[in-house]
């Protein structure tokens, strides 16, 4: 009688387990590794551009060399706030990280003003090849972006609901994570001027 009592337990025990949750915020948290991981690509490939772009510039805007000082000390800037997986959870580290990407960001818009003055730079086909590659790496990076939030997100989600957030308290302590978010200017449209 008592080892069917222990096996009932036992069995209990198990199926209780099933739906605490605990596998599922696992992966969750994986995934939310995995989509960051996408979007340090992504930035990182826009690294590896930017020195191609500035020498390109530098051969027709020897001039700019302000513009193309501000767009190579962005991108070290970038470099050197490195934001690893157990510091996603941390607000400050992360919005240092998404300054630092901001600033670069700013800087290659100023670069893309300094072309325009340079219609014979706008038409050399190696210029017209890294600005179509640095687009699309903009455009990757908002993908990653969306989808980091989005996982991000579903695993927010997974640790703040019942029973997981009970599991979550009593074995895995897992923290927020923290998403994506407009950068202090992006409220207000740039103003273009010819």
């Amino acid at each position: 009688m008592k080892r069917i009592v222990w096996l009932l337990l036992a069995l209990l025990t198990l199926t209780g387990l099933t739906g605490c949750g605990y596998n599922v915020m696992q992966a969750k948290e994986e995934a939310v590794f995995a989509t960051w991981g996408d979007v340090e690509a992504a930035y990182q490939r826009r690294a590896d551009l930017i020195p191609n772009l500035v020498e390109v510039v530098k051969g027709y805007a020897k001039h700019e060399a302000d513009t193309l000082k501000a767009v190579t000390e962005a991108r070290a800037k970038v470099g050197s706030v490195r934001v690893s997986k157990e510091m996603l959870g941390d607000p400050q580290t992360f919005s240092k990280f998404q300054q630092a990407q901001g600033e670069l960001s700013g800087a290659l818009s100023r670069l893309m003003v300094v072309v325009e003055r340079y219609p014979d730079l706008k038409a050399n086909q190696n210029f017209m090849d890294l600005q179509n590659q640095l687009e699309g790496t903009e455009n990757r990076i908002n993908v990653a972006r969306t989808r980091y939030n989005r996982a991000v997100q579903d695993f927010n989600t997974s640790i703040r609901t019942f029973p997981n957030s009970l599991t979550n308290s009593l074995l895995l302590h897992l923290t927020r994570k923290e998403p994506f978010k407009a950068d202090e200017g992006a409220k207000s449209a740039p103003k273009v001027k010819f």
